[in-house]
């Protein structure tokens, strides 16, 4: 079977000094949105497109010097670990060259900070492949919400700390002026058992695996770190 090409879209990490790696660095402005003594949630909405949850008790927009926005978020399950997502690596767009190229600069002083979520996408120029979708629900339910359809275990709940697996019309959430449908894998911390950045290629045997067991997929994550 060919080996389809997978493609790191979103990359969360984590760390107690996260927050200095911006502060002392002359590229970036930190905002202060939620904490306790600041409370500003249209700002955040407007500059993601989503509320604050309850669960984040404190919040913060990070300004890049090439335009970009990046969420800084603590949450009330872990106080003293703030994480910054870097979210639409692989976007087919502007911002996705320069999300990936501000990741890239800052990659040798994230190297100690944990990795909590990354969302592996798989894309197809057209429709999704029959086969796929018939693999997926031989163990799996699909459940649909909004543009997306996940599939899930009957163990699974809507929200686990494990995995998702879903499937989108990445050209309408894009808006991509061609077809394109996207298979997506987000394995997220329980699955990723507190994994370092400088250690990430160690998880792409483990995740190439829990996708062909789920689509019969063979799969190939390419590499993004100079690691």
């Amino acid at each position: 079977m060919r080996t389809k090409r997978a493609n790191i879209d979103s990359l969360n990490l984590s760390h107690t000094q996260l927050e200095a790696v911006f502060i002392h660095h002359e590229d970036y402005i930190i905002e202060a949105v939620k904490t306790k003594s600041v409370f500003n949630p249209a700002t955040w909405s407007k500059a993601f497109g989503k509320a604050l949850t309850q669960n984040i008790i404190e919040a913060k927009i990070i300004h890049s010097y090439l335009g970009l926005r990046l969420p800084l978020k603590t949450y009330s399950r872990s106080k003293d670990t703030p994480v910054v997502e870097f979210a639409g690596l692989h976007g087919h767009n502007e911002r996705s060259q320069l999300l990936t190229q501000t990741l890239r600069e800052l990659e040798s002083q994230l190297q100690d900070a944990r990795v909590t979520r990354i969302d592996i996408a798989i894309d197809y120029e057209g429709n999704m492949p029959t086969s796929i979708i018939k693999a997926l629900s031989k163990t799996r339910e699909p459940f649909r919400w909004k543009n997306t359809t996940y599939y899930k275990t009957a163990k699974e709940k809507k929200v686990n700390n494990f995995m998702d697996i879903k499937v989108y019309d990445k050209a309408l959430h894009a808006g991509l002026d061609y077809p394109m449908m996207r298979l997506e894998f987000c394995f997220k911390n329980d699955y990723l058992k507190k994994v370092q950045l400088k250690d990430i290629e160690s998880l792409y045997p483990k995740m190439q695996k829990s996708i062909k067991k789920a689509t019969g997929l063979s799969v190939k994550i390419e590499r993004f770190f100079s690691l």
